[in-house]
């Protein structure tokens, strides 16, 4: 019969091999019951020892891969994906010990505890000790509620600190099954975790992720998911524990795959979130801001025109580079005849168009020019009738400047930066590439220094850089090219030399093979060609405080993830521009299709004395925002004063509170400190704290946009909220 997180009676506990796990405090000594405790420190016994050799054995595989050497393109990425995993997985082990483990389950009619860790892990002698958090086995642990035990009898979580359990908690699925209430609790594990201190770096919640939350981390990743909830819904949580689960369940989303990028609001949260994803074993994420998409972004500004900002976020515009781009895609008009040293050759303006449209659609503007010169040099060489070999009329070709200037003037190379500079300083271009702005308009975006970028710039800049591609291509390209030419002669003479000193038949077929040849030269000096690791494309995309962007941003997801493979997470009540429309309008809108919807109702972060006061002030602009409803309370009511009073405050705090951490949010002035931080509203997004202090938040503007502000300033609280005026 399974009992409630006890071990059998008839079981003796082991002597584990190793110090004691568990560090209970006196208050919680009828928790230190042998019978309760005995088969865990056994099983940490064996994970203890477990790790230590598995952290040995990975080390020794990681550095027998590291000396090998693919020697084809598929080996070598093989060997490359082999390396990553692997430096993953040292570092996991390495970053924990016996805390890898999150709890246990007990599955009806069984007396056997099933663990489950960070990581899989097999014993000494291949026995399972911890069952990776993502497998299909271990979504009981996360998933089971009282409506639905999923097949468990119980379930325990622990609390870890410093590596030693100092607390852990029971929860009953099947109370026929109960044999004691020494450790039963079903709710303090979640609600300890909640009210516990905030630091710098989100605290690690994979132990209490609720069966909500769950379920929406283990959903498909087939089109996009929508994640809606309001403020401490947990939905960042939902987003980082998705991206950590797809990578490990989905064969089509691995790193080796194109893997996962992570998008988020600013910095600020970045920082934030840094150690989710290596604690829960992926450190090779991309992550990122939608500034950081754009080599323009590190310095861009806010735009102080809101109808600039209008103009520039709409679909419009971005379909206004393309018509840009266009104006430099020019095929000539007029029959021209090309000379080579042995006659001269037609060359019609059909024959412009044909090349011109044979370009590959995926290839970007500056990189096509190439594939269009050669088929121009295909079109013109075969039309050549005499008795030159069609190698020597393209070499005589390639010498033609004429040709290749007739080229450049119709299909131009140009930077993506130059080409948006140009609609914000001539309007006769932004006229032509975007014909519905009226005069007015088309004034309004014009500027002194078109290229003082603004944030409202980048979806524009991304725009035309995608679609532009590398303007030093066809001369990067060209020295590569001359630079193998050149080490290839130079290695076919030390294949001949060879072939010359060794009499052997067969290793001189052997050397005569093209591969040999090639494998023989030496590339480590080859200039290389700039990657943006951001560029994509993904094979999933999670964007966090989605609601905030527009449908110019929004394009630049789109474009690094054409599979659209998206999980997209926000709340409609925290758009600062107002979001009317629901999520399938707006995504439909700009192109994502295939939308799933999964709402998240439980504010499990801010405190109801907290939402009592910031939820009149979001419904006042927005009636029927989803305002999520609080399942607890921290006795300590919001405090009001006078703005002169903020570092008395802040002081009586921190006499009080040895630890967390606390945010100043609408004074500029306030420097903030280790554990106070000063920022503007804004930057407060997908933050929390455990005493927010809001300095005049009528200050934070009018309308929707500031009554967000005060809303979302108002909920970073999960603890102590205090206004000041």
């Amino acid at each position: 019969m399974a009992r409630c997180s006890s071990e059998s009676a008839d079981r003796s506990p082991v002597k584990p091999e190793y110090p004691p796990v568990f560090d209970l405090p006196k208050a919680l000594a009828r928790k230190r019951d042998p019978e309760l405790i005995g088969h865990d420190q056994q099983h940490f016994s064996a994970i203890r020892s477990s790790i230590e050799t598995s952290r040995t054995d990975t080390a020794d595989r990681l550095n027998t891969i590291q000396k090998s050497s693919g020697r084809m393109g598929q080996e070598v990425m093989e060997r490359d994906f082999e390396i990553h995993r692997l430096n993953g997985r040292l570092r996991s082990l390495r970053r924990y010990g016996i805390d890898l483990c999150l709890g246990r389950v007990v599955p009806s009619g069984s007396d056997e505890p099933v663990y489950i860790g960070r990581l899989g892990l097999l014993g000494n002698s291949g026995e399972q000790l911890l069952v990776d958090w993502r497998s299909p086995a271990a979504e009981p642990f996360f998933g089971a509620t009282h409506a639905n035990p999923m097949g468990l009898a119980s379930r325990r979580r622990y609390r870890w600190t410093n590596g030693l359990i100092t607390d852990y908690w029971d929860e009953v699925f099947d109370s026929t099954e109960l044999e004691t209430d020494a450790a039963l609790d079903d709710q303090s594990a979640f609600i300890a975790t909640l009210g516990a201190d905030r630091s710098a770096r989100m605290r690690d919640v994979l132990g209490t992720v609720q069966a909500d939350q769950d379920a929406i981390i283990r959903a498909d990743a087939h089109g996009a998911l929508v994640v809606d909830g309001g403020p401490g819904t947990g939905k960042t949580v939902v987003a980082l524990h998705r991206t950590a689960y797809l990578l490990y369940s989905d064969s089509r989303i691995g790193h080796n795959r194109g893997g996962v990028l992570f998008v988020g609001p600013h910095e600020p949260y970045l920082a934030y979130v840094s150690d989710v994803l290596p604690s829960l074993g992926e450190d090779g994420v991309h992550t990122c801001t939608l500034r950081d998409l754009v080599t323009e972004g590190t310095n861009a500004a806010e735009e102080a025109d809101p109808v600039v900002v209008q103009l520039k976020s709409t679909l419009g515009m971005v379909d206004a580079i393309e018509a840009a781009v266009a104006f430099y895609e020019q095929p000539p008009t007029r029959t021209m005849i090309v000379e080579t040293e042995w006659a001269d050759l037609k060359l019609t303006p059909d024959d412009w168009i044909e090349a011109f449209g044979a370009a590959d659609a995926d290839t970007p503007h500056n990189e096509a020019r190439e594939q269009i010169w050669d088929l121009l040099l295909t079109i013109l060489a075969e039309r050549y009738s005499g008795e030159e070999s069609t190698h020597e009329i393209r070499q005589s070709l390639q010498r033609n400047k004429y040709l290749r200037r007739t080229l450049e003037r119709s299909w131009t190379i140009i930077d993506a930066a130059d080409l948006v500079a140009d609609l914000w300083s001539v309007p006769a271009y932004l006229r032509r590439c975007a014909p519905w702005l009226s005069g007015e308009q088309v004034r309004a975006l014009q500027r002194t220094d078109p290229t003082r970028w603004t944030l409202a710039d980048l979806p524009l800049l991304d725009a035309a850089r995608m679609r532009l591609g590398d303007p030093e291509y066809a001369r990067r390209t060209q020295r590569r090219d001359a630079a193998s030419a050149l080490e290839r002669t130079r290695m076919d003479r030390v294949v001949d030399e060879l072939m010359a000193a060794d009499d052997d038949e067969m290793m001189a077929a052997q050397l005569r093979q093209d591969g040999i040849r090639d494998a023989l030269v030496d590339r480590a000096g080859f200039e290389d060609v700039p990657i943006d690791p951001l560029a994509g494309p993904f094979a999933h995309i999670v964007v966090d405080e989605a609601q905030e962007l527009t449908d110019a941003q929004w394009q630049m997801v789109r474009r690094r993830s054409p599979s659209g493979s998206v999980t997209v997470v926000g709340d409609r009540a925290q758009s600062r521009r107002g979001f009317s429309e629901s999520w399938l309008e707006r995504l439909g809108r700009v192109g994502i299709d295939r939308i799933d919807i999964a709402t998240l109702s439980v504010n499990y972060r801010t405190p109801l004395e907290v939402m009592a006061v910031a939820e009149p002030v979001i419904r006042a602009v927005l009636p029927d925002a989803n305002v999520p409803v609080s399942i607890r309370s921290s006795g300590v009511p919001v405090e009001y004063g006078n703005s002169a009073d903020l570092l008395s405050i802040l002081e009586r705090w921190m006499e009080s509170n040895a630890n967390g951490i606390g945010c100043v949010i609408g004074d500029p002035a306030f420097s903030g400190s280790e554990r106070i931080r000063s920022l503007s509203p804004q930057l407060t997004k997908g933050l929390e704290f455990d005493l927010v202090v809001l300095v005049d938040p009528e200050s934070f503007g009018s309308g929707i946009a500031g009554a967000v502000d005060r809303y979302v300033a108002m909920t970073r609280a999960t603890g102590q909220l205090v206004v000041l005026t």
